[in-house]
């Protein structure tokens, strides 16, 4: 199996039969587990330990201080030195079409990112490397993508495959069977139990979000301090391992943090908030995701007491109501950029040029001294954008983003 950041957890994975949506938002349908994502109660004691492996623990915490390759105006090339794989079977001089089986567009993040794909996307047709891409959107659903690889591997014509997984376990049969076919898989944003794609894209993953938001909040709170978690649900595997980390951390550090799935639903998310501070004082609001980052500060307000030392996530709403609010806050990124690296990937190969077989991107957060530059490059922006989406020099910027025009 390829070294990536979600070995380790497919296990569990695989039993949970893991359902997908964006790595980071709200709007998913139910895993297939006896939990309900939708709920306030506080998930089972111990029920990270599961989706917790040291040793990828301690990889992404070296990925984070790592040096990474290539320009750092443009990160979504950037990747972290290590095994290459070798396209030159695969150069061509002719237009090639790509087939594109993706989990959804169901929420912000995704739609941020499938925006900005598709402008990268006229690009590479405009230069000749693209004839068409085919898309088929799964809604979320397994059974949907799995049949959507196999329409496309038997009916498609395609010249070259693009994955974005609505889960781990479920899909890994069907992204085999592209491999089988000996034209490139390109698989992106969540990884698949096969090392068989020719490359696998995505952010330094779970853990290095984990770490960087629970560091955060230690560095900022006092032993004893009260932190309520907010997750969106459980068996997502780069959502448990955020969770993971941090409740590692957390526990370590003395804070007393619980955790509670939400669904993403703004009105959970102020119940849940408002519910503990009756209880007593919350001194820190850790996510992990910022999609109701909102809700959760409006709660405090509601109740008229000081506003927590916070992580959110770089949607445009969450960096709003921060700067607004002069609270303490982080803002955690899972790198919408990686939308346009896999089509980049496709133009590295039809020239035959080498490319990651892990293609690890950079994952920074957003520190409140950039914070300001980030709003104002996001000016006019919707509140359901991603200030990291990487689409400043694409063509339709910044209208396409500000309108939302999905295709």
């Amino acid at each position: 199996m390829r070294k990536s950041p979600f070995r380790g957890v497919l296990a569990g994975a695989a039993m949970l039969a893991v359902l997908t949506a964006c790595s980071t938002d709200d709007s998913v349908d139910n895993p297939d587990t006896a939990d309900d994502p939708a709920s306030t109660e506080e998930s089972e004691e111990g029920s990270s330990d599961e989706w917790f492996v040291q040793a990828d623990y301690d990889e992404q915490m070296q990925q984070m201080d790592a040096t990474f390759e290539g320009n750092p105006e443009e990160p979504w090339l950037q990747y972290i030195d290590g095994p290459m794989t070798d396209t030159s079977e695969w150069k061509s001089q002719e237009a090639q079409k790509v087939c594109f089986a993706n989990a959804s567009i169901s929420n912000p993040w995704r739609q941020t990112g499938w925006i900005t794909m598709n402008q990268q996307l006229e690009v590479l047709q405009d230069s000749g490397v693209i004839s068409e891409m085919e898309t088929r959107d799964a809604g979320d659903d397994d059974n949907t993508q799995i049949a959507d690889i196999d329409y496309f591997i038997d009916q498609g014509n395609c010249d070259v495959f693009i994955i974005s997984p609505n889960s781990t376990a479920a899909l890994t049969p069907a992204v085999e069977r592209a491999c089988e076919t000996g034209k490139p898989v390109i698989v992106f944003d969540r990884g698949v139990n096969t090392d068989c794609p020719t490359t696998f894209i995505h952010p330094i993953g779970g853990y290095a979000w984990g770490i960087a938001t629970a560091n955060f909040l230690v560095e900022n709170l006092e032993e004893g301090d009260r932190v309520i978690a907010l997750r969106i649900l459980p068996g997502v595997d780069v959502l448990e391992t955020r969770w993971a980390a941090a409740e590692r951390i957390f526990e370590e550090n003395g804070i007393e943090a619980t955790d509670h799935f939400t669904g993403a639903d703004p009105a959970e998310i102020k119940k849940i908030i408002t519910d503990a501070l009756v209880q007593g004082d919350v001194a820190g609001v850790w996510m992990d995701a910022g999609d109701g980052a909102v809700a959760a500060i409006e709660a405090f307000e509601d109740q008229g007491v000081d506003y927590p030392v916070m992580t959110g996530e770089d949607e445009m709403s969450f960096l709003r109501k921060w700067e607004e609010t002069g609270l303490t806050g982080l803002a955690p990124v899972y790198s919408n950029f990686q939308w346009r690296t896999p089509l980049l990937a496709v133009e590295k190969i039809v020239k035959g040029e080498e490319i990651p077989t892990e293609w690890v991107l950079p994952q920074e957060p957003i520190t409140e001294e950039e914070r300001a530059a980030y709003l104002e490059a996001n000016d006019g922006m919707p509140d359901g954008h991603y200030a990291k989406f990487g689409g400043e020099d694409l063509p339709g910027y910044p209208e396409v983003w500000q309108e939302r025009q999905i295709p």
